[in-house]
């Protein structure tokens, strides 16, 4: 009888997982979590992320590249939000697993929204229930779970809390056993498909979300125009793109103090995920209609051809 290690050696798993749901479920805040780094922006705004992120945790055995992508809204009145919903649609006929996130006790339009969406995967999906944490009586749990069930044939229902961290190994554990079997794709060390340039744009894109909550509309976007080091120390200069002059006034504050807030609170982050001292420099700069126009889309990277 053969007693060679090879035999004992599991094969690698490698696939893509996609995270989809409604807008504001928590699907950055699952990914990151998941991958125990920062990669994806957050904030209590619907629709945060706005691009294909892939977010890439490995281990011995196993490789899972997730992708987190923009909440799926049948709203779409704009090019932007046209983009981003085509953006989902092509992520889940090309995924061997979906983890489609939803919230608590609600489940409305939007949800079934992306349910009708995943009609025709062909792959497992996880129903992951968020923000339980949020839920007093857990017990009431229950009947939920059984009438989600009824809706389709999911592979498994996970409740968590992505923000708590409440059982998230649950999902890791699901997710590597229905992984397929092959090679790796990325070197071990990496964690995501996306440039310093592209984590920086969406740092300061976050800080302004942040800070400005509902005073701004959707129409901000943010373009990095240089990204170098010098010696030990990283230089940025970001551009924040808004649609029109009052939006501009709103962004800079008075005496330029809210730009200043956004500026300090990116630069710590920038030095957390780029371990290195940044310089970031920002500027304010109208560009009317970028939104709806799908030349600025694609010059500002929306269009992931």
């Amino acid at each position: 009888m053969s007693n060679s290690s090879e035999q004992d050696t599991p094969p690698s798993r490698c696939g893509y997982i996609a995270i989809v749901g409604r807008p504001n479920v928590g699907k950055s805040t699952l990914l990151n979590h998941l991958l125990h780094q920062k990669i994806s922006i957050t904030s209590r705004k619907p629709q945060t992320t706005r691009h294909r992120i892939l977010g890439i945790n490995s281990d011995e055995h196993h490789q899972c590249l997730f992708v987190d992508t923009p909440g799926l809204n049948a709203q779409f009145n704009k090019a932007l939000n046209k983009v981003m919903n085509d953006t989902v649609l092509n992520v889940i006929k090309d995924v061997d697993l979906v983890l489609f996130v939803v919230e608590r006790f609600i489940w409305n339009e939007a949800d079934q929204y992306v349910l009708d969406a995943l009609a025709n995967a062909k792959v497992p999906v996880l129903l992951i229930i968020n923000k339980i944490d949020l839920v007093q009586d857990k017990t009431e749990l229950l009947p939920h779970i059984a009438e989600l069930a009824k809706k389709q044939e999911f592979a498994e229902i996970v409740p968590v809390s992505a923000l708590g961290g409440h059982n998230l190994e649950t999902i890791d554990n699901l997710v590597k056993a229905l992984l397929p079997e092959g090679p790796f794709l990325f070197p071990e060390d990496q964690v995501t498909d996306r440039s310093s340039r592209f984590l920086a744009a969406e740092l300061i894109r976050e800080k302004v979300t942040r800070q400005l909550g509902d005073e701004l509309p959707y129409e901000v976007t943010v373009e990095i125009e240089k990204f170098e080091r010098v010696k030990s120390v990283l230089h940025i200069h970001g551009l924040i793109l808004v649609d029109k002059k009052g939006q501009k006034r709103i962004v800079i504050g008075k005496d330029g103090e809210r730009l200043k807030q956004i500026g300090s609170s990116a630069r710590e982050d920038m030095e957390t995920s780029f371990d290195s001292k940044v310089m970031l420099n920002l500027w304010v700069k109208v560009k009317s209609g970028w939104a709806d126009d799908e030349r600025a889309l694609q010059s500002l990277g929306y269009l992931d051809r």
